[in-house]
């Protein structure tokens, strides 16, 4: 044996030393990824029924929010119907309202200055 064989075996048996120190890490980071692996596929088949169960609460919702949205058009209907009717209620009734309380407030006046003898003027 040579001195260039020797040195080669020196290095060969560096290299399967440095392999086998290499080799434990790689083994420990495919356990690792094994372990991530399990980790996804457990968190992916809990969260389908998830996002089951979110689809039908929307889906619900939006029937709900639908219901909603059919009342209020009602009621702003309603309340349109209310304004009309108030304004012509105003409309109908007020004029001769104010007449006859203007009316009542004349015949009052005119009573109670005959009443008391009055020349047509209240003293204050």
């Amino acid at each position: 044996m040579s001195g260039g064989d020797i040195a080669g075996l020196i290095a060969a048996g560096v290299f399967a030393v440095l392999v086998a120190l290499l080799a434990v890490p790689i083994w420990k980071l495919g356990k690792v990824f094994d372990e991530l692996r399990s980790a996804v596929r457990v968190v992916g088949d809990g969260t389908k029924p998830l996002i089951d169960e979110v689809t039908s609460t929307v889906s619900t919702t939006h029937e709900q929010l639908r219901k909603v949205d059919g009342i209020s058009s009602n009621v702003s209907d309603a309340s349109a119907n209310v304004s009309a009717l108030t304004a012509l209620t105003a409309a109908t009734l007020g004029r001769p309202l104010i007449r006859i309380a203007a009316f009542s407030y004349g015949v009052r006046s005119a009573l109670s200055n005959r009443s008391t003898g009055g020349s047509g003027r209240r003293s204050r």
